[in-house]
């Protein structure tokens, strides 16, 4: 059985759980100062990736954002409900469409991008360059551990633990 008491020293565990306060207060944060755009929870997400990648396509927010395709169909639906975001024919998959900011997306964009420094610089502060290179360097690994269990476990895998 799993002993649930806090072992002060598991630094794994503890770096993990930074991990995850850090995430959630950035994202509420965000989710709060958003609603002035009339954006509801985690639609900014979409709105900087769509900015960053004009013309991207659904299959490639639900694997850069780690989403369900559900979900992402629906939050893109509302987007564009809502005239921030437009869907055109992709040339080169007639299933597929690619998606673009609206002027009115483009600006909520700016306002998004804005507050992603912001927040970016308050968390990096005290931290020297090589730091930053560090951290990017093992953020970015652990990525790429955890991005190949989602995909086997959103394929219908099972990890074993």
């Amino acid at each position: 059985m799993y002993n649930y008491e806090s072992k002060g020293s598991d630094n794994v565990e503890n770096a993990l759980r930074a991990i995850g306060i850090i995430a959630r207060a950035l994202d509420s944060i965000a989710n709060i100062e958003f609603r002035t755009l009339n954006l509801t929870r985690g639609q900014y997400l979409y709105v900087a990736r769509i900015a960053e990648h004009p013309g991207i396509i659904q299959e490639q927010l639900v694997d850069q954002l780690k989403i369900d395709r559900a979900t992402v169909a629906r939050s893109v639906g509302k987007l564009c409900d809502q005239c921030l975001v437009t869907k055109r024919p992709d040339p080169h998959n007639a299933k597929a469409s690619q998606l673009f900011l609206t002027p009115a997306g483009t600006a909520a964009a700016d306002l998004i991008h804005r507050e992603n420094e912001y927040s970016l610089q308050t968390a990096l502060r005290g931290m020297n360059s090589t730091e930053i290179a560090q951290l990017e360097r093992l953020l970015n690994q652990m990525s790429a551990n955890v991005a190949a269990d989602w995909q086997f476990v959103k394929s219908g895998g099972h990890r074993n633990y």
